[in-house]
């Protein structure tokens, strides 16, 4: 049972070091890892540092941003099941485990997270402020604010098959789009452990879950025309956390991250070196 893993990546050496190196925690056997360069800094060496993974790099010529970066590294995915992962998140030690055996009976299954806001020092991120991110699953309810985070969630490459690769005109909203298309003709799942670290700036200046609210309202619109969503709000997602909504859907979780530090081994050869 082969899993692909794929991570699109532009410019983020020291965040993909961190990411293979939880990878090369993780216990599984037959992983294919999909690092898909968007036409951003070469990733030969950075990957050069993890020999035993299977990794396999799809160079891109001219920057296409990251749906079409996933949907290149979907093109190149051969195995049963498919995991994302963005390049700046992390997936602690026995989450694609655990995601394997609760995939049992369901097409797709998505963990809790905690969402860190990191700085970085000494060429590795040090996590300065973390929040659980977990609510229960409730469709109707994610079609007004979607809690669903892609990186770590696990699914079946057959969806595909159905419902074709990622919207490219989603850039903003891709991820939500996915859930809803899948959620419309498959079996969701919730798994209540936060075994994903989400990277995010709480100040608002990070470049995922946030952006442009004038660019965002573009493609929002567009989301709610195609699943009939009605007229959303475009709000700060933090200032939508605290929404009576979204509250009353907070979920316990298990928490099994010890806020440790990722040292890569790209960042100790670096150390080695001064």
């Amino acid at each position: 049972m082969l899993l692909s893993v794929i991570i699109p990546t532009y410019n983020r050496p020291l965040e993909l070091a961190e990411l293979l190196e939880s990878l090369t925690r993780q216990q599984v056997d037959s992983m294919q890892i999909i690092v898909v360069n968007d036409a951003g800094t070469p990733v030969e060496a950075v990957c050069g540092h993890y020999p035993e993974l299977n990794i396999e790099i799809v160079t891109l010529e001219q920057n296409v941003k990251h749906v079409h970066a996933r949907n290149a590294g979907l093109a190149k995915a051969a195995g049963e099941y498919i995991m994302l992962c963005d390049d700046d998140d992390l997936l602690l030690p026995g989450h694609i485990r655990r995601m394997l055996h609760e995939i049992e009976g369901f097409d797709l299954v998505y963990s809790d997270v905690e969402i860190v806001h990191f700085q970085r020092a000494n060429n590795r991120r040090i996590p300065m402020d973390r929040l659980l991110f977990a609510y229960e699953h409730d469709l109707e309810a994610m079609k007004r604010f979607s809690t669903f985070v892609s990186s770590g969630c696990l699914y079946r490459r057959s969806i595909h098959d159905v419902i074709g690769p990622f919207d490219v005109e989603m850039y903003h909203y891709w991820d939500w789009d996915f859930f809803l298309r899948v959620s419309g003709r498959f079996t969701v799942k919730r798994v209540p452990v936060a075994s994903a670290i989400y990277a995010f700036a709480f100040d608002g200046g990070g470049d995922n879950l946030s952006g442009n609210h004038g660019d965002m309202r573009y493609y929002l619109d567009r989301l709610c025309a195609k699943h009939q969503l009605g007229d959303l709000p475009t709000k700060n997602f933090f200032v939508l956390l605290e929404e009576p909504e979204v509250q009353s859907r907070k979920a316990s979780s298990e928490v099994v991250w010890d806020g440790s530090p990722i040292m890569s081994r790209m960042a100790s050869a670096q150390i080695q070196k001064r």
